[in-house]
């Protein structure tokens, strides 16, 4: 859980990385100029199915938008297993090729930097916002700046997350 800037008075959402699944630091700067779709994810949620269209997204929209899923289990314990493990499921059930983080907490007194962002409105300029559970959506413009946020309930493949792509 890394980040070049921890403070709440960040202005971008680049100024922040994470480490990937795979244990690789990757950088948000890396994906200017492109829409993202940051999504707290878990395998054992009955929100899990979402990974279907998820990974359509990422299919169809991928030239668009850059889809991450941050894997947490602070929602019911639902996503209790290793790296390994999630990266197994994700790819032997949901064929999930879009970029998968390492564990992390998306609330409370470990929350990554990259969920204060997202989550509150004095670093992301748009909106104070609680992460209810598993599926919850973030979209983020090409410029950084974030556009909305979904509840878990909305689809992936909603028309309103897909208008927003164009």
């Amino acid at each position: 859980m890394t980040a070049m800037s921890t403070s709440a008075q960040s202005t971008s959402i680049y100024d922040y990385t994470f480490i990937d699944i795979e244990g690789n630091e990757v950088s948000l700067a890396d994906f200017k100029g492109k829409k993202l779709l940051i999504v707290n994810v878990a395998s054992k949620c009955g929100f899990t199915p979402q990974y279907t269209e998820l990974q359509e997204l990422h299919e169809k929209h991928g030239d668009k938008v850059a889809i991450i899923g941050f894997p947490c289990d602070q929602f019911g314990g639902q996503e209790p297993g290793s790296e390994e493990d999630i990266q197994s499921f994700c790819q032997k059930n949901y064929g999930v090729a879009f970029l998968m983080a390492s564990k992390i907490e998306v609330k409370g007194k470990d929350q990554h930097p990259i969920y204060t962002w997202l989550t509150t409105k004095e670093a992301n300029g748009v909106d104070d916002s609680k992460v209810m559970w598993n599926f919850q959506k973030y979209l983020i413009d090409e410029n950084g700046k974030l556009v909305e946020s979904f509840k878990s309930g909305v689809s992936p493949m909603d028309e309103k997350i897909v208008s927003l792509l164009n």
